[in-house]
């Protein structure tokens, strides 16, 4: 049984038995019926892994906004004051992840963080190529890379 499918049908339920569909309406269906999933997970085989998928993708989601406003704040920083600490450089990351979906994710996600541009990823998907407008410490931009990102992006994508 498709749990996400059952939770987006309780949250159609809920907009159409409250009499309005928008979109805050078929969100609090949506909580609502996961509230309802989660208590009666064990009546549903499979739940315990939709839940595990969508906590550790809501993980991600916020990290990503973190990291967003994180480096926003660091690129205006460097923008608006005289003295630039800005070393750009690329940089190879060495990638552990083979899935063309979580590459791509991953190159998205670093992509859209301000600061970082993905370049290239190699054809055996072993290598990611980055731009880092902040490439003081490459190892360091590569140990973030592999610890925050990667690692999140591998286990929302297990």
């Amino acid at each position: 049984m498709n749990i996400f499918a059952l939770n987006i049908a309780l949250a159609v339920a809920w907009a159409a038995l409250t009499g309005e569909i928008t979109l805050v309406n078929l969100l609090v269906g949506f909580g609502l019926g996961s509230a309802a999933l989660f208590v009666t997970r064990p009546l549903f085989p499979g739940c315990d892994r939709y839940f595990k998928r969508t906590f550790r993708w809501l993980r991600l989601v916020i990290t990503f906004l973190w990291e967003l406003v994180a480096s926003s704040v660091q690129v205006v920083f460097d923008v608006l004051t005289p003295q630039h600490m800005a070393r750009p450089g690329i940089v190879s990351v060495p990638l552990d992840v083979k899935d063309e979906m979580a590459v791509l994710v991953l190159t998205n996600y670093i992509s859209l963080t301000p600061g970082t541009l993905s370049l290239d990823v190699t054809e055996d998907c072993n290598t990611l190529y980055i731009h880092a407008m902040f490439a003081d410490d490459p190892d360091e931009i590569r140990r973030q890379i592999k610890e925050g990102v990667e690692r999140r992006v591998k286990e929302a994508m297990e």
